[in-house]
């Protein structure tokens, strides 16, 4: 499996292949790493952590599933650190919301747009994980606190 610093980069998105296109190069590379996907399509998915656990919760799935499989996987490495930077970013924008809604009354708005954001781009992202692609949140929404 090649790491993420053996991939070809582009300006638009540093893990494309040489091609431009993103995911495996060939149906061989998408084979073997079936459990590779998996895992990082479960790191995706583990932001639905916050259900259980509110708030809290959608931070540590991803998490536990990035400091698990890291080192056995590189594709889940890099897309474990994105769910976990995506969760944090969502945690802090929603406690900022949350501080809203005594003080102006307008609090619930950004805090149910957060909450929308947060499900769509979770499944976005699960589905491209799974397919083997290098998904990135959208720039400007995230910060990127684990490099």
């Amino acid at each position: 499996m090649a790491n993420l610093n053996d991939l070809p980069q582009t300006p638009e998105n540093p893990y494309a292949n040489a091609d431009g296109s993103q995911g495996p190069a060939t149906p061989a590379d998408r084979e073997q790493n079936k459990d590779a996907r998996m895992w990082a399509m479960f790191a995706h998915l583990a932001g639905f952590g916050g259900i259980v656990i509110p708030a809290v919760g959608a931070v540590i799935g991803p998490l536990v599933i990035w400091l698990l499989k890291k080192e056995q996987f590189p594709f889940v490495d890099e897309q474990g650190k994105e769910a976990l930077n995506f969760q944090i970013t969502m945690f802090i924008y929603g406690v900022v919301a949350s501080f809203l809604i005594p003080l102006f009354c307008i609090g619930f708005i950004p805090l149910l747009a957060i909450a929308i954001a947060d499900v769509v781009l979770i499944i976005m992202a699960t589905i491209k994980a799974n397919d083997g692609y290098h998904y990135r949140y959208p720039y400007p929404l995230i910060i990127h606190f684990i490099k």
